[in-house]
């Protein structure tokens, strides 16, 4: 579990905005990227390489067990098993959620994400509100940000993903699930659920 600390100067989400768009107008200015190239870069990940990707490796995890060994063992190896990698996933970290244990993840010097599994990271993960207080108030936050109010019994790991370490989790299986296919149960799958801050789907 980590808890850090935040030591440099908070940015608001309009500041984040500001210089993420002053950083897209040099790189178009420059002739490195072109806007359409922006635009389709994002597109990419959110439609191609996105959150289904994960979905895909969450139901076959749910449905083989020596798969989600492997998963759990080595997360960047068990995806290539399944042509997923590339950019921002070379070392992932996959944590399993259960009744016990609930893993969430941050990262509170950035934004730092497994893109191969997620795509590109929210507006929130990246806001200083919330990577600020799921290190403090996890529980809080959880329950007032996402909805998401979890029993006193149920322990809260909060995990830092930085620019070495990506991680992201394998949410439980929703119960009345047992004869679904992998694709049914893929449907189940939100990034939330992966990041920690949602639960599956439940088929009902």
């Amino acid at each position: 579990m980590t808890r850090v600390n935040l030591v440099h100067e908070p940015k608001t989400d309009d500041e984040i905005a500001a210089r993420v768009k002053a950083i897209e107008s040099i790189l178009t200015e420059k002739g490195l990227m072109s806007e359409a190239g922006v635009d389709k870069f994002a597109e990419l990940y959110e439609n191609e390489v996105g959150p289904q990707l994960g979905a895909k490796v969450v139901a076959k995890a749910w449905t083989d067990t020596d798969f989600k060994k492997r998963l759990l063992k080595n997360a960047t190896s068990a995806c290539r098993e399944l042509g997923i990698g590339g950019l921002q996933g070379e070392h992932m970290i996959a944590l399993e959620n259960t009744d016990d244990v609930h893993n969430v993840v941050v990262c509170t010097l950035c934004s730092c994400y497994p893109w191969p599994v997620l795509g590109l990271p929210p507006n929130w993960f990246k806001s200083m509100p919330y990577r600020s207080r799921i290190t403090r108030e996890p529980r809080l936050c959880l329950k007032e940000d996402f909805g998401l109010e979890l029993d006193n019994g149920v322990e809260i790991r909060v995990w830092d993903s930085n620019s070495e370490i990506r991680y992201w989790m394998v949410p439980k299986r929703p119960e009345g699930t047992e004869r679904m296919s992998e694709d049914e149960l893929a449907a189940l799958v939100t990034r939330d659920s992966m990041i920690g801050t949602g639960l599956a789907r439940n088929p009902q």
